[in-house]
């Protein structure tokens, strides 16, 4: 596969995304902060997958957001077996783990319809001597709300189609974009060394918006009989994250 035409379709599509929630210990984000978007970037995206984004999350001083995507189930596993098991993990783990007091909160996900996924060809990544000036010099979004939606089994297509059609002309009256939308995949786990959440139905709406006065505005309840709870993540991406940029 041309290597050039492989790093299009992941940036463009991406077409498996999980999503990674970890409990630090007290007082260690910034320590993982620094080593990820030192070590972890390019050494990933090395092996075939995009990090899509990394982020504080606002609400919790101790929680690191972060998602990565692949071009499809096989390619998640050789990437994953190629990074876990290469040069780079293994020097820099035991730093890393030590941060974490969990790290097996990960939602496996696909796009909701049809161009719902990343698009992030426009989006470079500054340089890994860049400091958290160049998100607040650069005019771009600041805040990244990743709503999770949890669903009675089997309603996700009906759910994802009644949130397109209620919520995203809402956001786009009110000056926010939606980044991308997602629901579970639910292929077997392809590399068992790293446990996902199974047994889940879930939408999942990642949105853009300016600060927070803008992210303030566009709450609004979303009633549907298929759903459960939802859960809001509010995000604020690493200088390195390409998603909110």
């Amino acid at each position: 596969m041309n290597p050039a035409r492989n790093e299009t379709s992941l940036r463009l599509a991406s077409p498996i995304v999980e999503l990674r929630q970890y409990t630090l210990k007290p007082g260690q984000r910034e320590t993982l902060i620094a080593l990820f978007d030192r070590e972890f970037i390019e050494s990933q995206e090395a092996t075939g997958m995009t990090i899509i984004g990394q982020f504080r999350d606002l609400d919790r001083p101790d929680m690191f957001v972060w998602l990565r995507g692949f071009q499809d189930m096989e390619a998640r596993k050789d990437a994953l077996t190629a990074f876990y098991g290469g040069p780079v993990w293994a020097e820099h783990r035991d730093a890393a783990n030590a941060t974490m007091i969990d790290s097996d909160n990960v939602l496996l996900l696909k796009p909701a319809w049809r161009g719902a996924g990343f698009d992030l060809s426009g989006s470079p990544r500054p340089a890994a001597s860049d400091t958290e000036k160049v998100n607040k010099q650069s005019g771009l979004p600041s805040i990244v709300e990743i709503s999770i939606h949890h669903l009675h089994p089997g309603t996700e297509a009906a759910f994802a189609d009644r949130l397109r059609a209620q919520a995203v002309p809402q956001l786009a009256a009110n000056g926010a974009r939606l980044l991308g939308a997602f629901i579970s995949e639910h292929a077997e786990n392809t590399f068992l060394r790293l446990p996902v959440r199974v047994g889940e139905d879930v939408f999942i709406a990642v949105t853009g918006f300016e600060d927070e006065a803008a992210q303030a505005r566009c709450q609004f309840e979303l009633t549907s009989p298929d759903l459960i709870r939802t859960e809001i993540l509010r995000l604020s991406p690493t200088s390195r994250s390409l998603l909110g940029r």
